[in-house]
């Protein structure tokens, strides 16, 4: 009993001593020195009404208005921390950062949306309650995602396409075709002929080309079988030619004609021509031509012409004839096919006939002896096979309608005309 006593008594100076010391920090701290670090505003802090106040060391300040108080409570507050030392030494204490763009060393983390305008802020109508993560952000100083093509010359690409030159960038229509360069022509034309006997190479070409490349062909073209009908007689007449060969040279024959029903033929004639190809949709043609006639003045004529398509597709022709008898006479045609439909075609034709002198036997004037202009409607049932209706109207002019006249025909007639346009 008495030596625990004697501890009590030895240890109690320094309890005073130690309350004594720390009566007197706090009282250094509601001081508030000048040097004092800003601290946040103090709080009272609320006291249960069940406990008694607990005694302090200072004297308290006035509890500040609601608007000012801090969300919580400063531990810190009243108390001096000027000679507190940091908590932390920085790092980057004495360095020049003044070109370091980073966030401040004091922010635990970078808020994402520090710095956004939040007030236009809206959800999404299709999910109630969920915000648009980017409604409202300045996004103008985000970068754009790296162009892939980046430095790439782009300009020759056209469409997603090569520019590769056509017949449109050409003059006419047609390529321009570049000369062989003169290496070309050094050796053989046929290079083969390197490795192998030209006498069997020439052999073996020629039999390619019988093979494959001069192909023989037929066609005959039935261009108008039809009655026409007029205020004189009831007539009939036909148009029809044909060819056959290869794509350069063929034998062509033409044949036309007219007359009346139930009467005596009008005249007609038969050509047999040989045609060679000179351009592209071109032939130049010649042969003879033998016409008929009831009253036996058969007629036969040498005959040079052309044939072809003009642009636009106007199918033309035009030949001269020389008669065994010195007479030269001429004839051009023309014609276009104008689609409706797939079906429907509107034809237009003109047919103009020239005498270099008059031919009294044949009642023909010299000049321009006569015009036949005619517009057929046909139907393509199939397109070997079309029948047409239409109207033709012919005049007869200068010496050959004196003639006409003096037979007491009218030189000027227009007639309906009903027929069939067929090929095989």
């Amino acid at each position: 009993m008495s030596r625990a006593l004697f501890a009590a008594v030895a240890v109690l100076p320094l309890m005073l001593a130690a309350g004594a010391a720390v009566a007197q920090s706090h009282g250094g701290h509601a001081g508030h020195g000048a040097q004092a670090a800003p601290a946040r505003p103090p709080q009272a802090r609320p006291t249960p009404a069940s406990k008694p106040k607990p005694r302090a060391a200072a004297p308290r300040r006035a509890t500040p208005p609601a608007s000012a108080q801090a969300p919580a409570a400063d531990p810190h507050a009243g108390h001096d921390m000027s000679s507190a030392p940091a908590a932390a030494a920085d790092p980057h204490a004495g360095h020049d950062m003044s070109g370091m763009q980073t966030a401040p060393a004091t922010a635990p983390a970078a808020d994402p949306h520090a710095g956004h305008d939040m007030s236009a802020m809206q959800t999404s109508p299709a999910q109630p309650g969920v915000s648009d993560p980017h409604a409202g952000h300045d996004m103008s100083a985000v970068p754009p995602a790296a162009d892939p093509h980046a430095g790439h010359d782009m300009s020759a690409m056209a469409g997603g396409a090569p520019n590769i030159p056509t017949s449109v960038d050409a003059v006419g229509g047609r390529m321009v075709e570049t000369p062989p360069p003169a290496a070309a022509r050094a050796a053989p034309a046929h290079a083969a002929d390197l490795l192998f006997d030209p006498v069997v190479m020439a052999a073996s070409r020629k039999q390619l080309l019988v093979e494959n490349g001069d192909i023989r062909s037929t066609a005959v073209l039935i261009d108008s079988i039809e009655a026409s009908f007029g205020d004189g007689e009831e007539t009939y007449s036909w148009n029809a030619q044909g060819w056959t060969g290869g794509d350069i040279n063929r034998f062509w024959w033409k044949t036309e004609g007219e007359g009346e029903f139930g009467g005596r033929l009008h005249e007609a004639e038969v050509q047999a021509l040989y045609s060679r190809a000179v351009a592209p949709f071109w032939d130049v043609q010649a042969g003879v031509r033998q016409d008929f006639r009831p009253d036996g003045e058969d007629t036969t004529h040498l005959t040079v012409g052309v044939q072809g398509v003009a642009p636009y597709w106007f199918e033309m022709g035009a030949a001269a004839f020389l008669s065994t008898e010195g007479d030269l006479t001429a004839r051009v045609e023309a014609e276009y096919d104008q689609r409706i439909t797939q079906k429907w075609i509107l034809q237009p034709a003109v047919e103009v006939a020239l005498s270099a002198s008059d031919i009294p036997e044949l009642e023909i004037g010299s000049g321009l002896t006569s015009v036949t202009a005619g517009l057929r409607l046909r139907y393509e049932i199939r397109k070997e096979f079309a029948p047409y209706v239409g109207v033709e109207w012919s005049r007869s002019l200068g010496d050959t309608a004196d003639y006409a006249k003096a037979r007491g025909e009218d030189p000027e007639d227009f007639r309906l005309v009903v027929g069939i346009k067929a090929w095989f």
